[in-house]
C-alpha cells in the first residue's frame, strides 16, 4: 500500500525526518519555510508513503495542517506504544535520529493496522469561533476608547487598530465559511438552526460549535449546559426565585441576542415574550425565559433532523 515509510520526531523548534531504509537523517525549521524545504527534499517519498509523528503537545499541529493540505497519509502515534516498540529492538539510548527512524520502522511494521489521522472540523470551528470572541471584545474596547473625551490624541492610533481588528475578524469570518462549505452537515444544521425565530447565520454557527450536543440530549439537560435550567433557591421555610447559573459561558451572551430579536418579532416567541411581560415578570426574567425556550426547540427541531437524516 506505501511504499516508503517517513518517521518524524517533532519539537518546539525543529523537525528531524527519517526515512526507512536510510540511516541518515534530516533537520528541518518547525515553520512555513522548514515544510517547504521538507516539501522539496522528500515530495517523492510522501507522494508514496505513510508519514508517522507523535502527538507532542500540538507542535505536531502546523506541520499535519501543511501534510494534509497535500493529502499525504498520516498517522498520529502513541508515543508510549512508540516508546514500547523502540525499546523492543533493544535501542536504549534516546536522539532525535533515533526517534525519527523509529517512527519510521514503527510505521512500517505495523501500518496495515494504524488509523490515519483524520482533522476534526468541529475542533477547528470551536476555535475560530472562541477567536472571533476574543476579536470581539477587543474591537468593543478600541471603539470605547475612541469615543471617550480625554483620548482626542490617540484617535489615529484606535483607528487603525479598530480597522486591523475588523480586517482579522474578516479572515475568521471567511475561514468559518470555508468549513461550512467542505462540510456539508454544518451547513444542513445552520439551515434548520435558521428556521427558528431570532437565530441568524452568526448565532446559528455559534451554536453548533459551542453545543454540539444539540439534538442529542433532551431539553432538561440542554438548558443545564446552556447555564439556563432554573435552580432552586430555599433554606428552611424561606422559598426564593429559582435562578439560572453554571454551563458554558460563551452560550448565553449568543442567545441573549437571539431573544432580543425574538422578542421584537411578529412570532410565537414574540407573543410568548410579551404575555410574561403582561403577567409582570421583570424585563430580565422573561428574556432568560425566552432564551430558554429558544434553546429547547432548536434542540427539538436538530433532533428531529438527526432522526431523519442519521
Amino acid at each position: 500500500m506505501y511504499q516508503y515509510f517517513i518517521g518524524i520526531d517533532i519539537s518546539k523548534d525543529h523537525f528531524t525526518v527519517g526515512l526507512h531504509g536510510q540511516q541518515s537523517t534530516k533537520n528541518f525549521s518547525n515553520n512555513s519555510d522548514g515544510f517547504s524545504s521538507f516539501w522539496e527534499a522528500y515530495k517523492l517519498q510522501l507522494l508514496g508513503g505513510l508519514v508517522i509523528l507523535e502527538t507532542t503537545g500540538g507542535y505536531e499541529m502546523d506541520l499535519i495542517n501543511y501534510l494534509s493540505k497535500h493529502q499525504i497519509p498520516i498517522h498520529r502515534a502513541n508515543t508510549r506504544n512508540v516508546k514500547k516498540f523502540i525499546q523492543s529492538y533493544g535501542r536504549l539510548a534516546k536522539t532525535d535520529a533515533i526517534d525519527a527512524l523509529g517512527l519510521a520502522l514503527y510505521g512500517r511494521e505495523r501500518h496495515e493496522k494504524l488509523s490515519l489521522y483524520k482533522e476534526n472540523p468541529h475542533k477547528l470551528l470551536l476555535k475560530l469561533v472562541q477567536r472571533r470572541n476574543d476579536l470581539k471584545a477587543m474591537l468593543v474596547q478600541e471603539k470605547n476608547r475612541l469615543q471617550a473625551p480625554d483620548q482626542r490624541e490617540f484617535k489615529q492610533s484606535f483607528q487603525t487598530i479598530i480597522k486591523a481588528i475588523e480586517k482579522e475578524m474578516k479572515l475568521i469570518e471567511n475561514h468559518i465559511q470555508e468549513i461550512f462549505s467542505a462540510n456539508p452537515r454544518f451547513e444542513e444544521l445552520r439551515t434548520v438552526l435558521k428556521t427558528v425565530k431570532g437565530i441568524g447565520n452568526i448565532i446559528a454557527v455559534y451554536l453548533i460549535a459551542l453545543l454540539p450536543e444539540l439534538g442529542r440530549i433532551n431539553r432538561k439537560q440542554i438548558a443545564s449546559l446552556a447555564g439556563l435550567a432554573p435552580h432552586p433557591n430555599e433554606s428552611g421555610k424561606k422559598v426564593g426565585h429559582r435562578y439560572t447559573r453554571g454551563g458554558r459561558t460563551d452560550i448565553k451572551p449568543v442567545l441573549f441576542l437571539a431573544a432580543m430579536t425574538a422578542a421584537r418579532s411578529k412570532s410565537i416567541l414574540g407573543d410568548f415574550y410579551q404575555k410574561l411581560i403582561n403577567s409582570g415578570k421583570k424585563k430580565m426574567v422573561a428574556l432568560t425565559a425566552l432564551m430558554r425556550k429558544i434553546l429547547v426547540i432548536a434542540n427539538a427541531r436538530i433532533r428531529d433532523y438527526l432522526t431523519t437524516n442519521p
